[in-house]
């Protein structure tokens, strides 16, 4: 089986609170909330920095691109952690009222939704059409598209009619591809959200998806978009040992 995929909370620091001010179990929510996604955040930019890609044979020009797009995800990365601390700092300091704290977590629940495909998502991207002719493009291709376009930035994946989450498992052999447990039938399609220009590079790298797609006699079609829909949602799962820690 080959698979798809890419902090503590932590508690008060026992200081007396003032008299009158209590912190409610929503601002604990919220706080345990904007731990984990800047633990997301900083895992996410520690994994693009040492994950290595064959480069060396990419054309200038690409390269270029996929530099000025993974420059722009850092700093966008850089301003999301400092937008959390502040938010973190803000709501410690102030206890955070019911209103501050509700639409704080409607926020950052609609982030983690789309991170972990619970809620559609819809914005720039690509749409990339994989023909297979000859029943030849394996599992391992698929899942080679779908990391290049992680590495390059993309933010929400659909292959097929699946949602792709951090547990998706590309399965079966060439030309009888399955995805999570659902058949794939070529041609594949695969939506990705993201820097248009920067994905579409990032497959075109020499000896990349793109080449693999034509050695097994098939042909890969790149479509950029500015409106790139992806409905698809993941079952929802309960977590069988993981728990809320205690602040």
């Amino acid at each position: 089986m080959t698979r798809a995929n890419g902090s503590p909370a932590g508690g008060p620091d026992g200081a007396r609170r003032p008299a009158g001010r209590r912190t409610g179990p929503g601002s604990k929510a919220v706080v345990a909330v904007l731990c984990a996604l800047l633990g997301l955040g900083l895992a996410v930019q520690v994994q693009r920095t040492a994950e290595g890609d064959t480069l060396a044979t990419a054309r200038p020009d690409d390269l270029v691109q996929l530099l000025d797009g993974l420059q722009r995800q850092e700093d966008e990365l850089n301003a999301e952690v400092v937008q959390l601390q502040d938010t973190l700092a803000r709501l410690r300091r102030s206890g955070a009222t019911s209103a501050e704290a509700l639409a704080e977590a409607e926020r950052q629940a609609t982030a983690l939704g789309i991170l972990t495909g619970a809620v559609a998502a819809g914005g720039p991207g690509v749409v990339v059409t994989v023909e297979d002719p000859s029943g030849r493009v394996s599992p391992e291709v698929l899942l080679d598209a779908v990391q290049e376009l992680r590495n390059a930035g993309a933010e929400a994946f659909q292959v097929g009619p699946v949602r792709i989450g951090v547990d998706s498992a590309f399965t079966g052999t060439a030309g009888a591809v399955d995805l999570d447990g659902t058949a794939l039938t070529a041609p594949y399609t695969v939506l990705a959200i993201g820097d248009p220009p920067t994905l579409s590079a990032a497959l075109a790298i020499p000896g990349g998806v793109v080449d693999s797609v034509r050695r097994a006699g098939g042909t890969v079609t790149v479509e950029q978009s500015q409106q790139v829909r992806i409905d698809a949602l993941r079952p929802p799962r309960t977590p069988q040992y993981a728990r809320p820690a205690d602040g």
